[in-house]
């Protein structure tokens, strides 16, 4: 018994890391703000481990788990329905749906971007990430870089220009754009 408990939760963690970037982009699409959609995640994630023995399939869990984060953000849309940055159901259905079909090539987009920051310098990289934190300061980054909060932004365009062609580059190679 414990045994076949440790295998399932092993599994379940397995396939959740592989997705937890995909259930997170798509539950952002759903709830507006960033703070609700990381609450948001935590309810999925618990909803998607107390039901995981119902799942019939592992391959299908990236599928399931979009339809249990719709739901989620239903249930959250309802408790916040009297917030003005709350999406009328049917838009939020309609974005759920459009994200659904969507998400392989989000994915794919995702994971470019990723491999051409890895393509950066260590240090340009590291002020990348540390601008785009939820929490970021960026006249901390900015004086950690050695620049003025102007000069760092001006860099930072700089570098979400060349990041944007990189990433075309690669799609457009690849025959995905």
């Amino acid at each position: 018994m414990y045994q076949e408990n440790t295998q399932i939760h092993e599994q379940f963690l397995r396939l959740f890391t592989a997705n937890e970037a995909a259930i997170r982009a798509y539950v952002r699409r759903l709830v507006p703000l960033r703070d609700d959609a990381a609450d948001v995640m935590q309810d999925i994630s618990l909803v998607l481990w107390k039901k995981f023995p119902e799942l019939d399939e592992p391959d299908g869990f990236r599928k399931w788990a979009f339809v249990v984060a719709r739901y989620e953000a239903l249930g959250w849309r309802r408790d916040k329905a009297r917030g003005r940055l709350v999406l009328a159901d049917d838009v939020l259905e309609m974005v759920a749906d459009e994200s659904a079909q969507h998400e392989k090539q989000l994915a794919v987009q995702r994971e470019t971007l990723e491999n051409c920051l890895e393509q950066l310098p260590d240090e340009q990289r590291t002020l990348v990430l540390e601008a785009y934190r939820p929490d970021a300061c960026i006249q901390g980054v900015a004086n950690q870089s050695g620049r003025t909060v102007g000069a760092f932004y001006q860099w930072l365009h700089r570098m979400r220009l060349r990041l944007r062609d990189c990433t075309r580059r690669t799609l457009q190679a690849e025959g995905l754009l």
